[in-house]
């Protein structure tokens, strides 16, 4: 497979891999009140991360992300590494 296809079959895996989170993002999210206590928010964060480093990696990231989201987590703006 040319290095070209192969970049394009990429990107194709993570906008795929991007559709629960928009799925929630506007599906689900909008019928509850806003409470994140981040910048981007979590769902916003994890699209990001897999659309920069790919499902893996973003998927790392996303849970690390997410299991700061407690009473004694951090909060404020944390951008995708």
């Amino acid at each position: 497979m040319g290095q070209n296809k192969k970049y394009q079959l990429t990107k194709i895996v993570r906008k795929i891999a991007v559709w629960p989170v928009l799925f929630y993002q506007y599906g689900i999210s909008p019928l509850f009140p806003s409470s994140c206590r981040f910048t981007p928010t979590c769902s916003e964060y994890t699209k990001q991360a897999i659309l920069k480093h790919g499902l893996f990696k973003g998927s790392k990231l996303s849970a690390k992300r997410i299991s700061k989201c407690h009473p004694w987590g951090g909060s404020g703006f944390d951008p995708v590494p």
